[in-house]
């Protein structure tokens, strides 16, 4: 299990660096257009790629400008990552965006609207069904 250890520190030293890239090292204004965030990173068990999950904040038009900008600067990102990781050979590495967070907004903003429909006592929904009494 060794193997799955650092398969795991490699992702989270590739999350931190690539955070910090997106910060201070990236200098194509298409990436500023959205607010970046890394949310995951899956690095294969061979090492050899690397999936960085981003969620990007801002409009439609933003986020696709700022997905162009991430996935023009690839290999920037892959020659920086070998300069700060040393490893045997650096992992290709893939921008996938990650809506999880859009999502789970939404879904969330459902089950408000839901919840607000719901009468506040449970209690009234039971007397409302025939023949449900307090016996």
């Amino acid at each position: 299990m060794a193997t799955g250890r650092r398969v795991e520190r490699v992702a989270a030293l590739i999350k931190r660096e690539v955070s910090d890239l997106l910060v201070r090292g990236i200098k194509d204004d298409r990436v500023g257009a959205g607010m970046v965030s890394v949310t995951d990173v899956e690095v294969s068990a061979d090492l050899q790629h690397a999936k960085i999950f981003v969620s990007i904040y801002g409009t439609d038009d933003a986020q696709a400008t700022t997905m162009s900008g991430l996935q023009a600067a690839t290999g920037y990102v892959r020659s920086e990552l070998g300069q700060r990781i040393r490893l045997r050979r650096t992992p290709e590495v893939l921008f996938c965006r990650d809506d999880s967070l859009a999502r789970g907004s939404r879904i969330l903003a459902l089950i408000n609207q839901v919840t607000q429909r719901r009468p506040a006592d449970p209690a009234s929904e039971v007397a409302d069904v025939p023949g449900a009494t307090d016996e």
